[in-house]
């Protein structure tokens, strides 16, 4: 079985129906939902995707997530102290964002790549990239 995580951006595109990332994640989806893949995202992610809804969306959008982000076929982990501590590291030895940093100590902690398109991502050695966003980032 294939485990990824998910960063907040493809859910982001995926929520405002952005393509080709909604077809990608509907399939992620599909083959989570169907027992091929383990889908996991920290809760520092599944918030921003909702502030980030909420603040340059619209309030509905927000809210949507925030109730479609427990039926989905993904498991959202609340991290740990030591995941904040790994997290905490991360941010402080490359130029990503703190939120960013959840989701990297995330995919370096269950050694599966990271779903994502954006690029400061490619600032950490050694993460596993499951790249959908543009080829020219």
């Amino acid at each position: 079985m294939k485990t990824r995580v998910l960063d907040s951006w493809p859910v982001l595109e995926w929520i405002k129906e952005k393509q080709p990332v909604t077809d990608i994640v509907d399939t992620v989806l599909e083959d989570a939902e169907a027992g091929a893949t383990r889908l996991f995202m920290s809760a520092i992610n599944a918030g921003e995707v909702y502030y980030f809804a909420r603040k340059y969306q619209d309030e509905a959008l927000a809210e949507e997530w925030r109730q479609l982000s427990g039926t989905l076929p993904i498991t959202i982990e609340v991290p740990t102290m030591d995941e904040i501590w790994d997290a905490a590291l991360l941010k402080g030895k490359y130029p990503i964002s703190y939120a960013d940093a959840f989701a990297a100590a995330l995919a370096l902690k269950y050694r599966c790549p990271l779903l994502t398109g954006d690029p400061d991502f490619r600032r950490v050695p050694g993460l596993d990239l499951d790249w959908i966003g543009p080829t020219t980032a």
